[in-house]
């Protein structure tokens, strides 16, 4: 009989969305576009090189009707069930798959791969579960090495060099304990569900004097800790380290946390480049004569309108309804949906919001950006560290205004130019 396996993916809350602000206006964070399409998405298509997959499960706090029509589409266009499931509170990452366990298990699984929704990387799950099985244990978790300098803001961990055991584990500790982190990307097997139950069997003797981990308190709508509340860092992976339960899997490719819009222009640039091996008919060419001169890795919607002298590129995703006009430069940007940008404007390193519009010989940028898609920031920060310009929804960019390094709400008109603002 062939194993079977489910994979949830952790979508969080509205709460979550704050940090993504003025975009997380428009639409929920897990659905933003990244590449042409919603940051899920690359999680959901990767879950498809998952042998015996039966279905994806996706749990967090946003209504149902948030998802409901991305749920269907996907389901359709994968041919494999997508469900969401809205928690009624605040669970923890661990209790949240736990308050579902009977939905998830209801095909009888052996394999649960668990993944967080703002998680960034090549998501070699296929291999992961191979160690996994080879491995015996009841988890494994996705490792990375970091700089030691960047290591603290993530859960450190201590692995065996031969067989991969994870020996000790500590969530943002305050003085270095590894050059490994954990990646948020999980394989497990059904004895989760016992090892979470043992956890809140217990609970009522821990009391409140629990401590949330930077991560939940940002994806909880309280810092209050209700009776079945369960960290996966904290509450099981601590604890069951040096155990010979849990194992490591450590990637070599890239991985990033999109905390904030300025992180994901910079996963933009990492997944369309991952499109050269998995989708490269995804990816946009021209060299000027009847199409626009593409240059690098670049994402052009069909239904997008680019004038032949317009040049595009390196790590430029362009969304649906677009239209670029003649002599327009792009470079290292995210075009969102019905937006308008006219004759000989330059837009680079900045994020356009929905139906915004950047009139002729405008200039819409950051300076001071230092891009590389090969540099691992694994550190965050990408808005100050690298320099972004965002424009909200419906933003009016008029001719010949110069914009650099601004954030701009929405439904705002610029007619003079601007550097290093936030436009209320």
């Amino acid at each position: 009989m062939e194993d079977k396996a489910v994979a949830v993916i952790l979508v969080g809350g509205p709460t979550e969305g704050t940090t993504f602000r003025p975009l997380s206006f428009n639409t929920q964070k897990p659905l933003f576009p990244i590449a042409g399409h919603p940051m899920i998405h690359h999680q959901i298509s990767a879950c498809k090189t998952i042998p015996n997959l039966v279905q994806i499960f996706l749990i967090g706090l946003y209504e149902e009707r948030d998802f409901a029509l991305y749920v269907s589409s996907i389901s359709n266009e994968l041919k494999v069930p997508v469900r969401y499931l809205k928690e009624d509170k605040p669970h923890g990452s661990a209790g949240g798959l736990y308050h579902f366990r009977d939905l998830i298990m209801e095909d009888g699984l052996s394999h649960i791969i668990l993944l967080n929704f703002d998680v960034c990387c090549s998501f070699p799950l296929a291999n992961m579960l191979d160690a996994h099985r080879r491995y015996g244990g009841m988890g494994t978790l996705l490792v990375i090495k970091v700089s030691a300098e960047s290591a603290n803001l993530f859960g450190e961990l201590v692995a065996d060099s031969d067989t991969k055991e994870l020996l000790h584990y500590t969530e943002k500790p305050e003085t270095f304990v590894s050059d490994l982190i954990n990646c948020g990307i999980y394989v497990f097997t059904p004895e989760i569900f016992s090892a979470i139950q043992g956890v809140l069997a217990n609970q009522e003797d821990r009391g409140s004097l629990r401590r949330l981990s930077n991560y939940e308190s940002l994806h909880s709508a309280t810092r209050a800790l209700p009776a079945d509340f369960v960290r996966l860092d904290q509450d099981i992976l601590s604890p069951l380290a040096g155990k010979k339960q849990l194992y490591t899997y450590e990637t070599l490719d890239f991985w990033e946390q999109i905390k904030t819009p300025g992180m994901s222009l910079k996963c933009s640039g990492l997944y369309l480049a991952l499109f050269q091996q998995n989708a490269p008919h995804l990816l946009a060419s021209g060299d000027g004569t009847k199409n626009a001169t593409i240059v690098g890795d670049v994402y052009i919607h069909p239904s997008a309108k680019v004038h032949s002298t317009a040049k595009i590129g390196p790590n430029v995703s362009i969304s649906a309804n677009v239209r670029i006009g003649p002599g327009v430069r792009l470079v290292n940007c995210i075009i969102l949906d019905d937006v308008e940008i006219q004759e000989n404007a330059l837009v680079t390193h900045a994020i356009i919001g929905w139906k915004s519009s950047v009139g002729r010989w405008s200039r819409v940028q950051a300076i001071n950006a230092v891009y590389s898609i090969s540099s691992n920031l694994a550190d965050g920060d990408y808005d100050s560290k690298l320099g972004v310009t965002i424009l909200g929804e419906s933003v009016n960019v008029e001719d010949e205004v110069v914009v650099i390094n601004c954030i701009v709400l929405p439904n705002k008109v610029l007619n003079v130019s601007m550097q290093e603002e936030i436009i209320l």
